[in-house]
């Protein structure tokens, strides 16, 4: 028998608001452990809650960035379990009466055509605490960090409009980009401020029920959901061909064996109406004040690349991708240099080596103005290609002026036809057997000659000249 599968993803994100959902202690990951804490997240009896401003504000706007509706009301319940992570015994979400319902996203499917994949709705919660297993001696320990505790989160549930696993790595990709449009939330699967958990079952091919599904968890990068869900559809491909049964669990990724174990059966607390929290009443001017500081978005903004700059399909989505990379990349062409050019240089240059380093073009020396003078100088053959590759490189590094290290660096290219004409005499002379060789009819040559002549300039020639001093030479 022939099995589809069926995948739902509920995504957490943090949203980075400046204080916790709560209290006014820092949401800010990466301090010391315990330090940001107050009686309201350590829920201490007796503390009120008071739901920040900024972190429904910035809700409402990821929430619309997918295309969701917000609700005219929504509220806040007790999700009911104990845990060490979670001493109160309950968490504060929105079980009921979630913030917003019925968005979308966009993918490419991996047949190429577009395809559209609901959610069904997205809650505000509250992060629970962060358990950390470390051991003392040989004594494994847990330990509790409560700066977690509180922070504002976003779970986005989605419909089980997913087949494979890339269309579920597409549509976290989608997703992440159009938050990170918002300003809403970093998105780092590695530094868990984005977290996926993926629902998967199997049915027969053809058919539309909804079978016994199994949650995976713990994936820290897209590459991770995507192989996890590879793997548990062929897992529980082998289980049903045997003759075992599907049973509602939880298991968990493990990365290095490039398996998926049971972590624990599936539990659902009950979710009571909270008290303490005022239901959350959006009126029609205060959703209007937040849809307009949503920026333009991804698919729009690849659109209007196309049309206004003449970039490729590929060359729009891969400026418009990034909402930094995409300003960046207009105000180079705001420099009057060629947008598709600019994009090319951009993609297979500047992009490789921010990730090589492991940073955002914010966190290297390059400006626009800096990068438009290395196209620029590109483009009057001030220098050449291999040169400006390295020069890049120490734009990146170095707070150095573009022409300072033209010179320092002896960048600028041999472009006086006087000066390269005794070069290629010279290669030629030297590889006597090769110009006879290409005068016989072999036209490869030419490239050999070529290389041999840059070696000689130390890179520096101005490959056009020079290609046309070796032919006329060659005859």
């Amino acid at each position: 028998m022939t099995y589809e599968a069926v995948i739902g993803l509920e995504i957490h994100v943090q949203l980075n608001a400046a204080t916790k959902l709560f209290c006014d202690c820092p949401n800010r990951p990466g301090d010391a452990p315990n330090r940001n804490v107050c009686p309201v997240c350590l829920w201490l009896p007796g503390s009120l809650p008071r739901l920040s401003q900024e972190a429904l504000e910035k809700a409402v706007l990821a929430c619309l960035a997918l295309n969701c509706t917000i609700q005219n009301e929504s509220a806040f319940d007790q999700k009911v379990y104990y845990y060490p992570d979670l001493p109160k015994g309950y968490q504060l979400s929105q079980h009921h009466k979630p913030l917003a319902r019925n968005g979308w996203v966009d993918i490419v499917g991996a047949d190429g055509g577009l395809k559209r994949l609901r959610i069904h709705h997205i809650h505000l919660e509250e992060d629970v605490a962060k358990l950390v297993h470390e051991t003392e001696g040989r004594t494994p320990i847990s330990l509790v960090d409560f700066n977690r505790a509180g922070t504002p989160l976003i779970e986005i549930v989605s419909e089980p409009d997913m087949r494979t696993p890339h269309d579920a790595m597409e549509y976290v990709k989608a997703l992440r980009a159009q938050l990170r449009y918002t300003g809403s939330a970093e998105c780092s699967l590695e530094q868990g401020t984005l977290r996926v958990d993926a629902n998967i079952s199997l049915r027969p091919a053809g058919t539309e029920g909804l079978n016994t599904k199994v949650e995976v968890k713990n994936m820290n990068s897209i590459h991770n959901v995507g192989d996890a869900i590879a793997y548990e559809i062929v897992r529980q491909t082998e289980c049903l061909e045997k003759g075992e049964p599907i049973v509602l669990h939880t298991r968990l990724w493990d990365p290095e064996r490039r398996v998926t174990a049971p972590m624990r059966a599936k539990f659902e607390g009950p979710c009571v109406p909270d008290p303490s929290v005022a239901p959350i009443v959006v009126t029609d001017a205060w959703l209007e004040g937040i849809r307009g500081r949503l920026p333009e978005m991804p698919a729009r903004k690849s659109a209007r690349f196309m049309e206004t700059y003449g970039l490729t399909p590929d060359e729009a989505a891969a400026m418009s991708a990034e909402r930094d990379l995409s300003e960046f990349f207009e105000s180079v062409v705001a420099q009057d240099l060629p947008p598709r050019k600019t994009a090319g240089w951009i993609v297979s240059q500047l992009i490789p080596a921010l990730r090589d380093r492991n940073q955002g073009i914010g966190q290297t020396h390059l400006t626009t103005e800096r990068f438009a003078g290395l196209l620029d100088t590109l483009e009057k053959e001030i220098i050449n290609t291999q040169s400006a590759r390295e020069i890049l490189v120490q734009l990146l590094d170095s707070p150095a002026a573009l022409e300072e290290i033209i010179q320092n660096g002896g960048f600028r290219q041999l472009s006086a036809t006087g000066d390269l004409e005794t070069l290629v005499d010279g290669v030629l002379a030297d590889h006597a057997a090769d110009v006879a060789d290409y005068r016989n009819g072999n036209p490869k040559v030419l490239g050999f000659l070529m290389g041999q002549a840059m070696k000689a300039s130390q890179g520096k020639a101005n490959p056009k000249v020079l290609k046309a001093l070796l032919a006329e030479r060659l005859g």
